[in-house]
């Protein structure tokens, strides 16, 4: 028993520290992969806005199908030069959510163009 106190007496401190440092590595390994995921998370999203936006102005010609898979094609590339991952659903999920959006702005917009034309007297109401 003596031998064991005398051990720990003179390296005890060594083990404490090691088990800190093994502790707070783990922890900011931890912190890193959430701040990394986190921060992956906000890249796709503006790439997903930025590429459905490019190809709504640069392939006005092309179907919405043809339109859906150019973009998916842009993201793709993008993310990997950056080394970042992208599922397919994620991928549809985020160009869906960026078109509703998009179509939500239109509308918002005609509505108040509709408003406009009324309260200048250019459209008739009628009833």
């Amino acid at each position: 028993m003596r031998v064991v106190l005398d051990f720990l007496s003179q390296y005890g401190y060594i083990f404490v520290y090691t088990a800190l440092t093994a502790i707070v590595g783990f922890i900011g390994t931890q912190i890193k992969k959430i701040y990394d995921r986190a921060t992956a998370d906000d890249t796709k999203r503006e790439v997903v806005e930025t590429c459905v936006k490019a190809v709504e102005q640069l392939y006005q010609d092309l179907s919405g199908t043809e339109k859906l898979e150019k973009a998916k094609e842009n993201i793709v590339e993008i993310l990997n030069n950056k080394g970042i991952a992208i599922s397919e659903i994620e991928m549809d999920m985020l160009i869906e959510a960026c078109v509703a959006e998009f179509n939500l702005a239109f509308l918002a917009k005609a509505k108040e163009e509709r408003m406009e034309e009324r309260e200048n007297g250019s459209i008739s109401e009628t009833r």
